[in-house]
């Protein structure tokens, strides 16, 4: 009998959008039917999730791309996530007596990132004019969209700070002075006035196309919404975790000195395979390294379903993200050592360390220096509680846990065009709204450390070693696989285990992201105030007793989820001529289509 799927193995020869919402993925595809190709339909997708997904991600966000151009030899990297501002020092958050970043309000904000990448994609890989790339976003917010049952989530948890100390965000997210109703049809005009308004700009600007783009980035960074965050963040102070008001640091100087940038990918070969990913300055690095561990332990041999192969993944990423946290950061302020991480001599040395039982500790490298920082982190990590809603990782305060907190597309044209995308921050729970923008900025700034000699401690204008971790694939040199998802700290571990599913089982997109999903807790989580649990382990009720069982006796604490709980992939691929996509059936959201 074949095994059971949600949803078929969709597969076609024009296009492949997978997304988060299927609103998104919706406009996706019509930018390709529209003549665009997937670059122009992925940033027409991210600018439409911004909007239908204000709890997951927004215009005051940030987004990692990883792109294959048909016309280009490599993919490359579009860093879209912002640095910290030159105002934020050590010494001053030291003078206000923090030991941490705090994860809400006016202090962990970065210079917001999404804008930029976005054009910087549009100009050099784009099509399509501006005003047909806004239309979908500017659409919905004018006109309404369904708010989705999380996003009302969120917004309960923080309706009485919004009224109290937070009056801006309390103007959009409570229409009418009450928190929104299941499927209500949500605007959100401020919004709208704001793009419109740099599209006015762009298009008065006159020249071509790519001149219409300048035009919109220089209207962003340097001219009128740079100018409302410089007046905000200079005179507010708002309510955070802390339990006070604080101020912020961030200013338009910051915007106007900042812009995205194009960077190589990190890649590692596996299984006639390379896999693309960002630079340490997010955890991408960490999936490679994971793959690299994996290969010394045969992870091939063993039952994708079973015990055996579940241990071996989560004790190898035991020592990978351990590895994270002592040596992952911005290469531009620190020495990060890449090539020995991703390295065979490495993987075999701490593929020593993966023994029978599971680990109760943190496995520091042999490298210098790794054993001091992790040290450091362990006994920081989770120390604090937070005062007030917000806290911690985003969608997780005070309503029901669910693993996500941004959101994900992927999309392949009919040309061999394919680009995979992590859109987060700005959300609307975690940052006041701007007077007359309408959106809240980016608070990855908790990302950092405040403790001293970390390639993470906060240094200004640095990027925090953010989550935000999209994948890419090629074989023979050409677009293969786009694959990614929500969810911070696991968005190098529920992808991983698709990845593995797919490539060395040969299951199908749909039937791997299907299949009951697991993931670790064992180290320093991402998000204020960076809690995590030495030996947990989160697994959907759907794996055999016995396998849950056997985990047990082999000393994983276990925390058994729903049935269909953990994981929010989506992916595409092109492969012997023909296109594939598929999206997790998890939480009735993401979407997927083919043609």
């Amino acid at each position: 009998m074949a095994p059971f799927i949600t949803r078929p193995e969709l597969s076609g020869t024009f296009g492949a959008v997978s997304s988060t919402h299927w609103l998104g993925t919706s406009v996706g595809m019509s930018v390709l039917e529209r003549g665009g190709n997937a670059f122009d339909a992925a940033a027409a997708c991210g600018f439409t999730l911004q909007i239908v997904e204000p709890h997951l991600n927004g215009p005051g966000g940030e987004v990692p791309i990883i792109l294959k151009s048909a016309g280009e030899d490599e993919p490359v990297v579009i860093c879209g996530q912002g640095v910290s501002p030159a105002l934020a020092s050590l010494e001053a958050f030291r003078s206000l007596g923090l030991d941490m970043v705090p994860g809400t309000g006016l202090l962990p904000a970065v210079v917001p990132g999404a804008f930029d990448a976005w054009m910087l994609l549009l100009r050099d890989y784009g099509t399509l004019p501006l005003e047909d790339i806004f239309s979908y976003a500017i659409d919905y917010a004018e006109n309404g969209f369904p708010l989705l049952p999380r996003a009302i989530a969120s917004i309960i948890p923080v309706e009485d700070l919004f009224r109290n100390e937070w009056p801006t965000s309390a103007e959009v997210w409570l229409p009418h002075d009450r928190v929104p109703k299941p499927a209500a049809l949500m605007r959100t005009p401020a919004i709208a006035a704001t793009y419109r308004r740099i599209l006015d700009e762009a298009r008065a600007a006159g020249g071509d196309r790519i001149d219409q783009i300048e035009a919109a980035r220089t209207a962003f960074y340097r001219g009128f919404v740079a100018e409302a965050i410089d007046r905000f963040y200079r005179s507010a102070e708002l309510f955070d975790t802390t339990g006070r008001r604080n101020g912020g640091l961030l200013r338009g100087d910051d915007l106007a000195r900042w812009s995205a940038t194009k960077e190589r990918t990190v890649s590692r070969d596996f299984h006639g395979l390379t896999v693309h990913k960002t630079g340490p300055w997010g955890q991408g690095p960490v999936f490679l390294q994971q793959l690299a561990l994996l290969s010394q332990l045969d992870i091939g041999s063993l039952d994708p379903y079973g015990a055996d192969f579940i241990h071996t993944v989560v004790e190898s990423a035991k020592l990978c993200f351990a590895d994270r946290e002592a040596f992952y950061g911005d290469p531009n302020s620190s020495d990060i050592p890449v090539q020995t991480l991703l390295s065979d001599d490495y993987a075999r040395e701490r593929a020593k360390l993966v023994g029978s039982e599971a680990s109760q500790r943190l496995a520091a490298s042999h490298l210098s220096g790794a054993a001091e920082r992790l040290e450091r982190i362990a006994a920081r990590a989770g120390s604090e509680v937070p005062q007030g809603p917000g806290g911690g990782e985003v969608t997780f305060a005070a309503v029901p846990e669910i693993e996500g907190d941004t959101v994900h597309l992927d999309i392949v044209d009919r040309f061999g065009n394919m680009v995979s995308a992590t859109p987060s921050g700005g959300w609307l729970q975690s940052s006041p709204v701007v007077p007359g923008l309408g959106f809240p900025i980016s608070t990855r700034a908790q990302m950092f450390w405040l403790d001293d000699g970390l390639p993470s401690t906060l240094r200004p204008g640095t990027r925090p070693r953010t989550t935000l971790t999209p994948t890419l694939v090629t074989r023979d040199g050409e677009g293969f696989l786009a694959i990614g998802t929500p969810g911070g700290d696991q968005q190098d571990q529920w992808p991983l285990t698709v990845f593995l599913r797919h490539v060395l089982h040969g299951h199908g997109l749909q039937r791997a992201i299907d299949a009951p999903m697991f993931h670790s807790k064992h180290w320093p989580g991402s998000f204020y105030p960076r809690e995590y649990e030495l030996g947990r382990l989160l697994i959907e009720d759907r794996y055999d007793a016995s396998v849950l069982d056997t985990l047990r006796e082999r000393g994983h604490k276990l925390s058994v989820q729903e049935s269909w709980a953990l994981g929010r992939v989506c992916a595409v691929e092109r492969r012997n001529g023909l296109l594939y996509g598929a999206a997790t059936p998890r939480h009735a959201q993401s979407y997927a289509i083919v043609r």
